[in-house]
């Protein structure tokens, strides 16, 4: 029997090299018995990267796709030649300060990867290299930095790399003033925070599922038998974090689930003392904390669900000691916060855009940052001053570049740090609004949306339609200068802020999870509705993407509505859903119960079942598709778009294009030099375009 089966699938891969055909997965049944059902997977056997048939499989896929794709391969040249062509690409960050230097990193024109460095004193210093990733990456088809940390002192660097995209990153230690690594490697782990000390590190491990579950202590130039185990959090559900309050004077050990969260606390000049849990964990509460003088700062949805700030004495910070500072409100959201010495800032969310909140602690006065167009977004910079008048954010629209801003807080003035360049690019070329669809329950549904003015909205244009709607996350609007590619071909871009995200708030949130996941997809479908019918678009016109989460989102309403669409791309998808929160060994599935249900109950496991994209594939017409993945993924296994295409293309009527790309040198966020990552995006883009009838 396995001879029958390794000669009918090399014959498959075969025919496929010659274009005449794609691969042909094999059946092999699989059976799971639950909940009084009998769920068959002719594909499960794909989940199996040890058979050597699966990466055979793999393989041919990968091969036929780029077959298939070959007639768009001038456009895809050409889209990637625009992308690179647009940036500067020797270019250099804004420096910022932290201690006695300001460091910052630069990219080199033909170069992957970035080169951190700083200057000490002032900007007109002598540079110094820290980390060239380059350098490092020399090798290697994957190379991923994080937890880049210098130690207060300034003289060691603790850094963790990832060379093949499973996120299990080793720790490493470079002594900055020698340029000598330490002998240390500390392997798989997932954050690390520097005591005051200049010696001690803590740092977090996951466990087999890639759930990061242990905080441990280690002394620098020490053998790691020594390390410490602080804390160990045993509930699947929940996750740990470590970090270090702003005004430098805690370690914080966070522990939370979806729903649930409790803190613990150590000043950072003792490392030797032990962490103090600040509350016990209640299901359902959530809060988080920092610090300035002698005050905790909480915010916490433990009495409105769009969270309020409170404060605690750090002498006696227990429940019971908390008062309200900000109190909550039903249509804003607190989404976060950050202390400085005079001044506190308060990032809300109202009506689906943040803002930012100024209070001043002399006089307790408040006032928002003004910005300038409707629809925007901005995300915070390194405020690593604690005494300093000087907020750092980056601003972006869908028609404004990214652009760096100080804004004093005690003046009110903004000062422009740096716009980031893009060659020919004109704003006043582009309009960006925000419109709003009614979902099939009434519900008005935002979306962002950009085009080239001067189009005729005749709904005969071209329109690709993202969304993402999971974890509470929002989509907020950003400039891409590779976007450009498809305005500049008469596209229409939008983002649709479906339910299940956070754009809203939390109710916003909980109306697209668990038992409610399918407002995320009606959602979608309304948006697609509206623009059809407010003619920016039509069905033949009209492509759709949507990666991870996002994906699930796409693979589902592809089966609900598959003729509203002429093309679809899938980055990553999570499409396998109840096969997935069925088994726990799999890394996020118990921790994800909260996000979907937990299918070993009925109730959920129906409701999954009822709209999970692989389970769900009909015998009807569907677009043309691209699907990627990508094989070391630890979020969503490759086997998922892997096994949704082969079903996809046993199941399906018609005769369109289902391609899938596996990377096989990459994780969760795909490649992860600049460059690799522009062809990736250039590939989706000319499939999209290709579908559409381009061939310049």
């Amino acid at each position: 029997m396995k001879k029958i089966f390794v000669i009918f699938f090399m014959l498959v891969i075969s025919v496929s090299l010659y274009g005449v055909q794609p691969p042909v997965a094999p059946q092999k049944t699989h059976i799971t018995k639950i909940n009084g059902c009998i769920l068959k997977d002719d594909y499960y056997w794909l989940r199996d990267r040890n058979d050597s048939n699966v990466i055979k499989y793999i393989r041919a896929e990968n091969r036929y796709t780029e077959t298939m794709l070959k007639p768009a391969k001038n456009l895809e040249n050409k889209i990637y030649n625009e992308i690179i062509g647009r940036i500067k690409q020797t270019d250099l960050s804004v420096p910022y300060k932290d201690g006695d230097y300001y460091y910052y990193k630069k990219y080199i024109k033909g170069k992957q990867y970035p080169v951190f460095c700083r200057k000490k004193g002032n900007l007109e210093a002598k540079e110094a290299i820290i980390l060239d990733q380059n350098e490092l990456a020399e090798g290697h088809q994957f190379y991923s930095l994080r937890f880049l940390g210098v130690s207060p002192y300034g003289n060691l660097l603790a850094y963790a790399v990832d060379t093949n995209g499973s996120e299990r990153y080793t720790l490493y230690i470079k002594n900055l003033d020698s340029g000598r690594l330490l002998p240390e490697r500390i392997y798989n782990v997932s954050g690390v925070v520097w005591a005051n000390d200049n010696k001690t590190i803590f740092y977090t491990t996951n466990d087999s599922t890639n759930r990061t579950y242990r905080v441990f202590k280690h002394e620098v130039n020490n053998s790691l038998v020594k390390d410490e185990k602080l804390y160990q959090e045993n509930d699947g559900r929940f996750w740990v974090w470590i970090e270090k309050t702003r005004d430098s004077r805690f370690i914080i050990i966070g522990t939370g689930s979806s729903t649930t969260s409790e803190i613990r606390y150590l000043n950072a000049n003792t490392p030797s003392d032990t962490f103090k849990l600040i509350s016990p964990r209640k299901k359902g509460v959530e809060y988080y904390v920092s610090s300035r003088g002698n005050t905790f700062y909480i915010r916490t949805n433990k009495n409105t669900k769009n969270f309020e700030l409170m404060t605690a004495p750090i002498n006696d910070p227990r429940k019971k000691n908390w008062r309200v500072l900000i109190p909550g409100r039903k249509n804003v959201k607190i989404e976060d916060f950050e202390l400085f010495k005079d001044y506190l800032v308060v990032i809300e969310r109202e009506n689906g855009l943040e803002k930012i909140r100024i209070i001043d602690f002399a006089d307790n006065s408040d006032y928002y940052v003004h910005f300038p167009e409707e629809d925007y977004s901005f995300w915070m910079g390194k405020n690593r001053i604690f005494e300093t008048d000087l907020l750092r954010f980056t601003y972006t629209s869908l028609i404004s570049p990214n652009t760096v801003y100080d804004f004093n807080m005690k003046t009110r003035k903004l000062i422009k740090k740096k716009q980031y360049e893009i060659k020919d690019y004109d704003k006043t070329f582009y309009e960006a609004k925000r419109l709003f669809a009614k979902a099939k329950d009434g519900t008005l549904i935002p979306i962002s949306i950009v085009y080239k003015k001067g189009i005729k909205m005749n709904g005969n244009n071209p329109l690709l339609l993202y969304g993402y709607g999971a974890y509470g996350s929002s989509s907020d609007p950003y400039f891409s200068s590779s976007r450009l590619s498809l305005l500049d071909r008469g596209f229409i871009y939008a983002i649709a802020h479906v339910r299940g995200g956070g754009e809203m708030g939390e109710e916003w949130y909980d109306d697209g999870k668990i038992l409610h996941k399918k407002n995320t997809f009606t959602d979608f479908i309304a948006c697609a509705e509206f623009l059809i019918s407010e003619k920016y678009t039509n069905p033949e016109k009209l492509a759709i993407m949507g990666g991870s989460a996002g994906g699930m989102l796409i693979g589902a309403v592809l089966n609900i509505r598959p003729n509203l669409f002429k093309v679809a791309v899938m980055d990553v998808p999570f499409v396998d859903v109840l096969n997935t929160m069925l088994d726990p060994s799999l890394p996020l599935t118990v921790g994800e119960y909260e996000e979907w249900g937990n299918p070993n109950e009925k109730k959920y496991f129906d409701y999954i079942r009822s709209y999970s994209p692989y389970d769900n594939i009909r015998a009807q017409n569907y677009p043309a598709m691209l699907v990627e993945g990508s094989l070391n993924d630890t979020r969503v296994g490759y086997w998922e778009p892997t096994k949704w295409v082969a079903k996809l293309r046993a199941t399906k009527t018609d005769s369109n294009l289902v391609l899938l790309h596996i990377n096989l040198d990459a994780g969760h966020g795909g490649s992860s030099g600049r460059y690799d990552w522009f062809k990736d995006i250039a590939r989706e883009y000319a499939f999209i375009l290709y579908e559409m009838g381009y061939k310049d």
